[in-house]
């Protein structure tokens, strides 16, 4: 899939720039007129998007309604069963359930196979159960580091539900950032320098804006598969 840049001049607003895919995706929904323009990824820099050019990936349309029917049916009765917190261990989410699942039907486990060979090609172990996460429409993912004692290098997710914006900080750096637009059925992938050094957040509904434009945060249930610590 070929990308290039392109600089977005707004008046009294600092430059950013946009990585863009040059195809566009048939069956789009009207919905969300940031998706049927598949702008991705905003950077504060063209320089920090090239160098995180390898390191943070969003494929759009990554699985099709059906299969995310599929995996929601496998989900939603666990996770109706749970209760919405509105805490965490480390204060890192808010409005969310989880729960983490090792056996999943053919079809789901057909869809995951996908994941990890988009993700994981370098061979190595990966982190045994599937994190689900459950966010409430007023939920949040506060900006964090996944901890380097039980997860390795990649981090890769499926956002069902929900389009949501992922803003991604330099860690000793806050001017440094890249914000994701993470579509629904779309897989994000963070690897190594963005993975190490940059804290990454799901926005609030109402902080959800990309490129100066409105994306409505609804209920997101996201399915992340991580690889071990090397």
């Amino acid at each position: 899939m070929k990308l290039f840049l392109t600089l977005l001049k707004r008046s009294r607003k600092p430059a950013v720039y946009i990585e863009v895919y040059q195809r566009r995706l048939s069956g789009r929904s009207s919905t969300s007129l940031l998706a049927a323009r598949d702008e991705l990824i905003v950077g504060s820099s063209q320089e920090l998007v090239r160098a995180l050019g390898t390191q943070v990936d969003v494929r759009p349309s990554f699985i099709t309604e059906e299969e995310e029917a599929a995996l929601l049916r496998e989900l939603e009765p666990g996770l109706k069963k749970k209760r919405y917190e509105f805490d965490h261990w480390d204060d890192a989410i808010h409005g969310y359930r989880e729960t983490e699942r090792s056996s999943w039907g053919p079809a789901c486990e057909d869809i995951l196979n996908r994941v990890r060979s988009a993700a994981f090609a370098d061979g190595r172990p990966l982190l045994g159960p599937v994190h689900v996460l459950d966010l409430d429409k007023a939920g949040y993912i506060k900006p964090h580091i996944d901890s380097v004692k039980f997860c390795g290098s990649t981090i890769a997710g499926l956002s069902l539900l929900s389009d949501s914006i992922m803003r991604l900080v330099k860690e000793d750096d806050p001017n440094q950032r890249l914000d994701l637009l993470l579509t629904r059925r779309s897989l994000y992938i963070l690897r190594d320098q963005a993975r190490y050094n940059f804290t990454h957040e799901i926005l609030k509904d109402e902080e959800s804006v990309f490129s100066g434009q409105k994306v409505p945060r609804h209920r997101r249930i996201s399915v992340i598969c991580r690889n071990l610590p090397s």
